[in-house]
């Protein structure tokens, strides 16, 4: 079977396509890992060498606690602070991975994305990345279902920051 687009099928969405990428990234660092690594020897200790190699990538500044600039929302000078990866976008990255890791015939129980560790490691750059910039994160509050029926038909826009927006 080839591996081309079948026109009868729907293209993926956004997040499905996303997901396939990251997971396929996530075998090439696997695979280039030295000494290379199976995806059934992955521990979670891996899938945070795994986000810490991505840092090198990252688009946000974290400033260090020695730093002018450290706790400062919005410095007025540049710095020497490295870059890293923003804490949301890697916990939206283990929440695909963690779902494909199962899709792709991993046992949940085993699922290395889960891993307590790797919960550890997440909670602790989203408090790090706060105190750099100086704001303190606090957990959105969901909606509750008979609010959201009653919002649903209401005909203002949009402009909240739902699942899937970018901004």
């Amino acid at each position: 079977m080839d591996s081309t687009v079948d026109p009868s099928q729907p293209p993926p969405s956004r997040y499905v396509a996303q997901k396939r990428r990251d997971w396929n990234t996530f075998l090439q660092y696997l695979k280039n890992h030295k000494p290379p690594l199976t995806l059934g020897r992955c521990s979670g200790a891996h899938v945070i060498e795994f986000m810490k190699y991505l840092d090198q990538f990252g688009k946000t500044k974290v400033h260090v606690a020695g730093c002018p600039c450290f706790g400062q929302s919005n410095p007025s000078a540049p710095c020497a602070c490295q870059l890293r990866q923003a804490w949301g976008s890697l916990d939206a990255l283990i929440g695909r991975l963690r779902a494909a890791y199962e899709e792709n015939g991993g046992r949940p129980e085993s699922n290395p994305f889960g891993a307590k560790a790797v919960r550890i490691y997440l909670r602790e750059v989203r408090e790090t990345q706060a105190k750099a910039r100086g704001i303190p994160y606090e957990k959105k509050k969901r909606k509750r279902p008979s609010t959201a029926k009653a919002d649903a038909g209401s005909s203002h826009g949009g402009g909240g920051n739902d699942v899937g927006d970018d901004c």
